[in-house]
């Protein structure tokens, strides 16, 4: 998990919002893979094999059939939020201008708008974050003045995201299967091929290596499946299957 936790502190995703994700998907699976006679499990068995509340599991069940209704821990991260709210919300506003807020007070301040739409996180990390990000800044009466209306933590392409996303579950499918000890079917080809003891030249030949071979290797099999691929308009079986194979490189520094 530490690589994937890695990239996602990278890119704002913060716990809560993993933690929402991760409790559809458990529902999800347990729902669709555990039921009797193709009917979808029902919450109690769900709430026993995922550790939810029975509560927890008919909301996200609801969810889940609602495609609909958005998660809240989806809506955005909580600076996007709070520059939100200081750009729309009436109390924080003035003739529909962000007002300029002191740090704290009995009325409108930054606390009370990290408060409302911040909840329970560190206000002084939130503002330190905000001070950094060029977000906010302090005027010269010690207010806090907003700067942005949108924050993007990431300007990564939304594709990268896609295919690192593919590519983990391809080969979590593959493991996955192999260590099912009730599949039906034989266990798929998975296997590495490393050493922890190359140096910093050799490795760069290595991954040249990798690069060129592994394209023509890939090349083949592309020729390969193009050659067997199904044609929608001739096919009488109806039963079709994605297949492929992946080579990735390996590359820890120890």
């Amino acid at each position: 998990m530490r690589p994937i936790i890695r990239f996602l502190l990278r890119h704002g995703v913060a716990w809560h919002e993993f933690a929402e994700v991760s409790k559809e998907i458990y529902v999800d699976v347990a729902r669709e893979g555990y039921g009797s006679q193709g009917r979808p499990t029902n919450n109690s068995r769900v709430a026993m094999m995922t550790g939810l509340s029975r509560r927890e599991v008919a909301q996200i069940r609801d969810r889940l059939i609602d495609d609909s209704e958005e998660p809240a821990g989806r809506r955005g991260n909580r600076i996007s939020q709070i520059l939100t709210g200081w750009h729309v919300d009436e109390e924080f506003t003035d003739a529909g201008k962000p007002k300029d807020l002191p740090e704290t007070g009995p009325s409108v301040s930054l606390s009370s708008l990290f408060k409302r739409y911040a909840g329970d996180l560190p206000h002084s990390a939130l503002r330190k974050e905000m001070l950094q990000q060029g977000l906010i800044e302090e005027t010269d009466t010690g207010n806090l003045r907003v700067m942005k209306r949108d924050y993007l933590y990431t300007t990564l392409d939304p594709d990268i995201i896609k295919q690192m996303s593919v590519s983990l579950h391809d080969h979590a499918t593959t493991l996955d299967h192999n260590l099912n000890e009730e599949r039906k079917s034989p266990a798929r080809f998975e296997g590495i091929a490393d050493n922890a003891c190359i140096s910093s030249r050799s490795a760069r030949t290595f991954m040249k290596l990798v690069e060129t071979r592994g394209m023509g290797f890939l090349s083949e099999m592309d020729d390969w499946l193009a050659a067997h691929e199904t044609d929608e308009n001739k096919t009488a079986s109806g039963h079709e299957v994605r297949m492929g194979v992946g080579i990735y490189l390996i590359h820890d520094d120890i």
